[in-house]
């Protein structure tokens, strides 16, 4: 039986017209290939091949023997399979856009881990979300509403808005429309293959969850 982290390895789901749309673990890409709702795209010599589930397992030998180290191995009982890197889908051709999601972590990497007020960087840990407009004068939980502030700031402001505590914003909140923490790094061999697919769509694929 294969560890989860091997199971969960990321495989980069493409729709039929080659277009990035979303990061899936290896379970759901072999899911989507028993189903023949996809095929398997390899890169060979500069060249993309597509493999069928059960081509695929009949060119696991040779990958094994010639090529171990370019691919992460699922072992079964009576076989190991190479866990493709990118997997086509079959009849899907729309475009998924994810929005940023309203999370501390993208709103600590939006603000670059800066206080907002005194325009020092702090770790996540020392760092505080500060409404500002207080939420006991009816300010919500928005992107416009919400920014990083270290602990003295904050307390410095409490229940007021910076005008009426005298403080001034470094920068105006804004939605982003992408988020530098979901970077992936795909800079390993592993991921080299995604390299072309997603110079063109990069923010447009759900990467991981927060």
């Amino acid at each position: 039986m294969s560890s989860i982290s091997t199971i969960d390895e990321k495989v980069l789901v493409l729709n039929r017209g080659y277009a990035a749309i979303r990061v899936v673990p290896a379970r759901q890409a072999f899911t989507l290939l028993c189903r023949e709702a996809a095929q398997i795209l390899s890169i060979e010599d500069g060249s993309y091949l597509t493999y069928a589930l059960h081509d695929w397992m009949d060119v696991a030998k040779l990958q094994k023997e010639f090529e171990a180290e370019k691919h992460t191995w699922l072992r079964l009982p009576t076989f190991e399979i190479a866990i493709p890197k990118i997997i086509r889908l079959l009849k899907y051709d729309k475009f998924i856009k994810h929005e940023v999601r309203l999370t501390r972590r993208n709103l600590f990497s939006r603000d670059k881990n800066m206080c907002q007020y005194c325009g020092n960087r702090f770790t996540a840990s020392e760092l505080t979300l500060d409404h500002v407009v207080p939420r006991v004068q009816g300010g919500g939980n928005s992107w416009a509403n919400l920014v990083c502030a270290c602990m003295r700031c904050n307390t410095r402001k409490g229940g007021r808005t910076p005008r009426q505590a005298n403080m001034q914003l470094i920068h105006k909140p804004f939605k982003p429309s992408k988020c530098e923490a979901r970077r992936l790094r795909i800079g390993s061999l592993q991921y080299q293959s995604w390299k072309s697919f997603l110079n063109n769509a990069y923010w447009t694929i759900e990467l991981e969850e927060d």
